[in-house]
């Protein structure tokens, strides 16, 4: 089986990108192919990989301002040459859906959610992306042009993957297919349970605006209590400005300074509604419980009274009053570790490499892509009843 890795772009390192590498992990003589790659933002992350560009990469300014080529982004993606390949994987939460293969090609899809900013977030986008009036004024005009493509070049898929039940439920709703969910990967054997919790609370990850980290500043300069910010991102001068002397921006962190700083905290906080939400489990591995907006794919992996509790208004009044009320010391650290290791990155690769040569046996004998489809979602359903009575008996 001769396979090819497809990703959108290798801009930002974030949950995508260590998706992508444990596909590397599985497949390390497959190419990569992405629209633009910038390696000074991996530390060598991707170093020995083979890194197959566009034509978008030779742009002077595409790694500065890629956004501003997503017009480009399509046709860049269709130019692809797959004809070598037996099996085409693709990452992605934007393009990579859209390349075009031989008849003969089997094309799975990891689909981290459809794309935001044609389907759920249009508005915000055209506000966020910081692009000059006369162009900003005609974004609608491309972006529904681009949304048309993205309908069509979901049909090019012949499995669709989702990263959590409420990105299945999205591909069913914006792009009519079926999907089964395998969770995305979490380093979860970094992180170490603490017999020391100091007095601070945790949040953190890329500071974009959707993530809401404002309504956590906002509570906890009511509040008085320590807060540590990790991260980086757009909001964080805007963040820093806001922010009483109580809460510390600690920027970017390494990995082992991460893990020291969940495994202290008397809690993690998680305002945003998410795909899946990485850094919520990579918490739970550290034992650490987690406050979390009830929505997106907290519901997934926060167990109420269990491993953390949920609000339910993205306010930043609903969030100090959970932090009032809060009592870290009911939660049980090893219940809540022992629940994120189903998270795990070497169960991520078992599953995605068995049900990638599933699906390549069934193509290849002749099996019609739907019915094979709804095979697997009936087996990665009852795998995921009896993890839930596993882990019940583990209880």
């Amino acid at each position: 089986m001769k396979l090819a890795l497809v990703h959108d772009y290798l801009i930002q390192d974030g949950g995508a990108e260590r998706v992508l590498q444990a596909f590397q992990d599985i497949w390390p003589d497959a190419p990569t192919y992405a629209l633009l790659y910038d390696p000074k933002r991996f530390s060598g992350m991707f170093r020995n990989r083979e890194i197959k560009t566009s034509l978008l990469q030779k742009i002077p300014f595409s790694l500065k301002r890629y956004k501003w080529l997503m017009p480009l982004m399509p046709a860049a993606t269709e130019r692809y040459d797959l004809s070598d390949f037996d099996v085409v994987l693709s990452s992605t939460s934007a393009f990579a859906k859209g390349i075009i293969t031989r008849p003969e090609t089997l094309h799975i899809c990891y689909c981290h959610t459809p794309t935001r900013y044609l389907w759920s977030d249009t508005h915000s986008y055209i506000s966020e992306i910081g692009l000059p009036g006369p162009i900003k004024s005609i974004m609608p005009l491309i972006l529904s042009a681009v949304r048309s493509w993205d309908r069509m070049a979901a049909d090019r898929v012949d499995y669709f993957v989702a990263n959590s039940d409420t990105v299945r439920r999205r591909i069913r709703k914006y792009y009519r297919h079926d999907s089964t969910v395998i969770h995305p990967p979490v380093d979860t054997f970094r992180y170490r349970i603490s017999n020391q919790i100091d007095n601070y609370y945790v949040a953190g990850g890329r500071l974009v605006a959707y993530k809401r980290f404002d309504i956590v500043v906002k509570a906890f300069n009511k509040l008085g209590i320590p807060l540590k910010i990790f991260g980086e991102g757009p909001e964080f001068n805007s963040l820093r400005k806001l922010a009483n002397k109580n809460i510390d921006f600690l920027g970017k962190l390494s990995e082992p300074e991460k893990t020291e700083l969940y495994s202290h905290g008397l809690a993690y906080l998680h305002p945003q509604e998410e795909d899946f939400g990485i850094t919520a489990v990579e918490a739970m591995a550290a034992g650490r419980p987690v406050i979390a907006f009830g929505k997106g794919g907290a519901l997934e992996t926060v167990i109420e009274g269990v491993t953390g509790t949920f609000i339910h208004e993205q306010t930043w009044e609903e969030l100090a009053n959970a932090v009032i009320r809060f009592e870290p010391e009911r939660y049980d650290p090893q219940t809540i570790r022992t629940h994120a290791e189903q998270y795990d990155v070497e169960e991520f690769k078992s599953r995605i490499q068995q049900l990638v040569e599933r699906a390549h046996r069934a193509w290849n004998s002749g099996d019609g892509p739907e019915n094979e489809q709804e095979r697997v979602n009936i087996l990665e359903k009852n795998r995921g009843r009896d993890m839930v009575k596993s882990y019940e008996d583990r209880r």
